[in-house]
């Protein structure tokens, strides 16, 4: 979880909180599968997820990457 702040181009600042997972392709398929589940039934007890971000590469976790999935 994290609350994602951030500024428009015409100054407005804004926030939103976003669920990021990491799973890298190298992992097994059997613990990408054991991830996938766990992190589903950990989801639906959280409350204000706003934006999920599916991480497996750091390239996908970048600021923009956040900007991008909060416009």
């Amino acid at each position: 979880m994290y609350d994602f702040e951030w500024e428009t181009k015409d100054g407005c600042k804004k926030s939103k909180i976003v669920f990021v997972t990491w799973v890298p392709d190298t992992a097994k398929i059997r613990q990408k599968m054991l991830y996938a589940s766990s992190k589903d039934k950990f989801k639906r007890e959280l409350d204000g997820i706003q934006i999920e971000i599916q991480a497996t590469d750091f390239s996908e976790v970048e600021e923009q990457v956040f900007r991008d999935k909060c416009n």
